[in-house]
């Protein structure tokens, strides 16, 4: 796959015929503070489809436009995260300003490669990204493809989350592709049952699903990828990856199932934006007119990269592919 930096303060190398589309992730992105050793902590911005608009700048043919859909505040941290988006290339015209709100913050500590996180989001304008109907309709009008996750739905309460899943239902409608990770956070949503609904409410408006097997055995029971996969195709999706961490991702696309190895990973440094990063892979891939497995094998590729570096945004793989 083409991991060329296209849109951002590096310059494209040897770019090749533009292929013009929209692309427009949608969630919260937040402040992240990730341990830099001796008890300090190195700021940055990231946010599981933030990172997906990322690695999706970098990877999507040259004529593309990725933005991201939120809300931030309007004190100085949401300045400076909207001037970092716009220096890395993501389009901030899809976001909203919400007085007396601010950003939400994690902070991350890993332990063998694994990460765990300690949030403070109670304040997050992005709470309020489905509040605004015009907003929120402007902000889905004329894209090509459409990118949401579990999260985005699990901060919403539950009238955001019905006015976001038919804000995304019309824009489907209209010629959108959209894409779900389902990306679980049980302790982001009121019950088992509302994360439940919530989960297939969003399936049920996406054309690509990306669940991960054990989120779904713990959540639903599933004893086998195809489990997952035959409740999500009942949602109506077209194409599902199910991941499944160092085991392969099992493809599933109109009916036909494709089983694709995971190289094995010789050090993982921490697994932040594994998925993020294979979202974007994928995504990429079938805008440039890849073949889902393909674009999938592709996207492995990629995470198996991504894992093997410290934080959510790493920039030396995509630089290495350039070399």
């Amino acid at each position: 796959m083409d991991l060329r930096h296209r849109g951002t303060d590096e310059e494209p190398r040897g770019a090749g015929p533009a292929v013009t589309g929209r692309f427009l992730a949608i969630g919260e992105c937040m402040v992240e503070m990730a341990d830099a050793g001796g008890g300090l902590y190195r700021r940055g911005f990231a946010g599981d489809t933030f990172n997906t608009a990322w690695y999706a700048r970098r990877l999507l043919p040259v004529g593309w436009q990725v933005d991201y859909g939120t809300c931030v505040g309007t004190d100085a941290v949401s300045d400076e995260m909207l001037a970092f988006m716009q220096s890395q290339g993501i389009g901030t015209g899809a976001i909203g300003r919400v007085p007396d709100r601010t950003v939400g913050l994690y902070m991350i500590s890993l332990q063998n490669g694994e990460r765990s996180f300690s949030y403070w989001r109670s304040q997050s304008a992005a709470r309020l990204l489905a509040g605004d109907p015009g907003r929120l309709a402007a902000m889905v009008e004329n894209r090509d493809i459409l990118y949401f996750s579990g999260i985005t739905l699990a901060i919403l309460d539950a009238a955001g989350r019905n006015a976001l899943c038919n804000a995304i239902s019309g824009a489907r409608a209209a010629g959108a592709r959209v894409a779900f990770d389902t990306n679980l956070r049980p302790r982001l949503w009121e019950s088992e049952a509302a994360m439940k609904d919530g989960l297939l409410m969003g399936a049920g408006v996406a054309d690509i699903v990306l669940p991960s097997l054990d989120e779904e055995q713990s959540l639903s029971g599933d004893a086998t990828p195809a489990d997952t996969i035959a409740r999500y195709a009942g949602q109506g999706a077209r194409l599902i990856a199910v991941k499944d961490g160092a085991g392969p991702v099992t493809l599933w696309e109109g009916g036909k199932t494709t089983v694709l190895p995971v190289e094995p990973v010789r050090r993982v440094v921490d697994t932040t934006a594994a998925g993020d990063s294979f979202a974007a892979g994928l995504l990429a891939g079938i805008a440039a007119g890849m073949p889902a497995e393909q674009a999938a094998r592709s996207a492995i590729a990629l995470s198996a990269k991504v894992i093997h570096e410290p934080g959510a945004l790493v920039r030396s793989i995509l630089a290495e592919e350039e070399a």
